[in-house]
């Protein structure tokens, strides 16, 4: 090697050296699509949408829910959604629905389903969680939350 490339062989390494270190460090900051999916999206009827880490993709049978996805029915529209622990919600027109936390862990006793709805209709049947650990569901309301302790129930939100 001439003297005057080991300078830009240093860079180079260098420069793998910290790609790899920014690599290895952000890996713990993996987005929710890196993730297992929590549910998918059961069937829709007219328009609906799911929005993940920012990213919108119209609603169809199949499509992946994960913590933090924002649920949306347009006017005159349904979807119905299953979560991986057979949770089933319905959703009506105009509804709007955040999975805010969700773990279903049941051999280690980890289970968690926690959603918040800012407005429209929803449909509830409680899964393994709710059957299992009924406090550890909860649907958050702009003036209230609900806590789970039967089987099903129906929401409607109205904006003020």
């Amino acid at each position: 090697m001439t003297p005057t490339l080991i300078p830009r062989v240093r860079s180079v390494s260098l420069a793998a050296m910290a790609l790899g270190m920014a690599l290895a460090l952000g890996s713990g900051l993996a987005t929710a699509q890196d993730k297992a999916p929590v549910g998918y999206v059961k069937n829709v009827k007219g328009t609906a949408t799911v929005t993940t880490d920012g990213q919108v993709v119209q609603a169809q049978a199949g499509t992946p829910l994960h913590q933090g996805s924002a649920l949306k029915t347009a006017a005159e529209s349904s979807m119905g959604v299953i979560f991986k622990d057979n949770t089933l919600m319905s959703f009506g027109p105009s509804t709007e629905l955040t999975v805010d936390e969700y773990l279903y862990e049941p051999g280690e006793g980890k289970l968690k389903l926690g959603a918040r709805m800012g407005k429209g209709t929803l449909n509830y049947v409680s899964g393994v969680i709710a059957k299992l650990q009924p406090e550890a569901v909860t649907v958050k309301t702009p003036t209230g939350m609900i806590g789970v302790r039967g089987t099903q129930f129906m929401l409607k939100v109205v904006e003020e």
